[in-house]
């Protein structure tokens, strides 16, 4: 049976559709409208643009998060009278399961894939979305009766918490939060702003929720927001309430022989396990369900994993690091400095400060994509030996030169991968090919 329309947007669909954006949150929208019955017409940079006249001819559009709420097409529509909603916005009119959100700098594809794995572990209807590739639209297309009896683990970005207006989380759970995204929010207490609109839509404990939940999960779903150690100082210097909010000391906590052999077992990771164990125990779910699903989760790829071991040098990829924060983590985690290859596309930020936090845990920088030119003055000021490289197979090429037998060769970037590849997937798996076979031809994507 195909979700029900809440009574305001029945006459918004009798028109067709406009999807701002043609890649998978505009194709999840796609496949939900079809589930509806309705027509959808995508409109994209790439593609078909967006005109004052096809603005007169759609009621309703549904848009991807990497629009900003001020672009042009945006208020191109809003000035023809349509109604905007963010591809979340829209797939939560329909879904009657319950929700618990995931937002944060750092962790949180690692933490909803984590929630939900423990969930179904243990014979609960849960399902990972959002902005984990999986877009919330789609799953909502995928759940007889709208998800009624089944609970969304949902990944939320900044860029699709600002624009919410009808998403509700019965609890959400904030892992950290750094420097990032500054391209878009302009500064860092915007980029905090952004994501406080996640807390915002989250039902205050007690209260009655989001209205969808079946009363057989009502305790699983309790209404409650749990934040990282980081993400606490962040609130007190925004001067943002905390009085409903739960405070999880998620740094610097002592190893748990629990989580021994685990991806847990150590930071950055310990801090996602810190906050999946304080929710599940709100929810009254048996901890040891919890310490079980940790020893057979697998991180995805891409994320400060071991690729091989060539002459003695170990290559990690960590081409999802696409932040300071991500990179320090990463770096953290090495006792010794490491060959550390970095750089991409730009997201603002203080470039300067990055560099001098890492200065002494890298032992030769190896920059990459659009900021290579930046980060080697910084480098050069702050004294860490640098090489400029034009591809990622020279950078790979050198490292193998640079590195001593016993030591760490580490892909982990720090910016987006756009510059000089499709993704960062795309970024991780040219050079995984590159380590484990120098000589092979790598396509060029760009």
């Amino acid at each position: 049976m195909p979700p029900t329309p809440p009574d305001f947007l029945r006459p918004l669909l009798a028109k067709p559709v406009a999807i701002f954006g043609g890649g998978v949150s505009g194709e999840g929208v796609r496949t939900l409208l079809a589930a509806l019955g309705a027509e959808g017409k995508t409109y994209d940079a790439k593609g078909v643009e967006f005109t004052a006249d096809a603005a007169r001819r759609h009621a309703l559009v549904v848009f991807s998060p990497g629009f900003v709420p001020d672009h042009p097409w945006l208020a191109q529509a809003r000035g023809a009278g349509a109604e905007c909603l963010g591809e979340l916005d829209f797939a939560a009119l329909f879904w009657r399961g319950g929700v618990v959100a995931v937002t944060g700098t750092n962790g949180k594809t690692t933490l909803t894939e984590f929630l939900a794995h423990a969930l179904v572990s243990i014979g609960r209807g849960a399902r990972a979305t959002g902005n984990i590739g999986h877009p919330f639209s789609q799953l909502v297309a995928a759940a007889p009766g709208g998800g009624r009896d089944r609970l969304a683990i949902c990944e939320v970005s900044s860029f699709q918490a600002e624009t919410l207006r009808f998403f509700r989380a019965d609890a959400t759970l904030w892992t950290n939060f750094a420097e990032d995204h500054l391209e878009r929010h302009a500064s860092l207490e915007r980029y905090f702003g952004a994501k406080w609109n996640l807390i915002v839509r989250t039902a205050p404990p007690g209260g009655a929720g989001s209205g969808r939940v079946n009363p057989k999960r009502r305790r699983e779903t309790a209404a409650t927001v749990f934040i990282g150690s980081t993400v606490q100082r962040f609130a007190r210097k925004y001067d943002r309430a905390l009085a409903s909010v739960v405070t999880v000391v998620t740094e610097g906590q002592p190893a748990d022989a629990r989580l021994a052999g685990t991806v847990f077992a150590d930071y950055p990771q310990r801090e996602n396990f810190l906050l999946a164990a304080a929710w599940w125990r709100a929810a009254g779910l048996a901890e040891a369900g919890l310490f079980a699903a940790a020893r057979t989760f697998q991180l995805g790829r891409h994320r400060l994993a071991p690729v091989a071991e060539r002459d003695g040098i170990t290559y990690w990829n960590d081409s999802k690091a696409t932040n300071f924060h991500a990179v320090e983590a990463a770096l953290a985690g090495f006792a010794a400095p490491v060959v550390l290859t970095a750089g991409g596309k730009s997201k603002g930020g203080d470039l300067a400060g990055f560099v001098h936090r890492i200065a002494p845990r890298v032992k030769h920088a190896l920059l990459i994509g659009e900021t290579s030119a930046e980060l080697a003055f910084h480098c050069a000021t702050f004294r860490v030996a640098h090489t400029s490289c034009v591809t990622l197979a020279e950078a790979v090429h050198r490292a193998a030169e640079l590195a001593s037998p016993g030591e760490h060769v580490l892909l982990s970037p720090g910016f987006a991968s756009f510059d000089l590849f499709r993704n960062y997937e795309d970024r991780g798996d040219q050079f995984e090919a590159l380590v484990r076979d120098p000589g092979a031809p790598v396509p060029s994507l760009r």
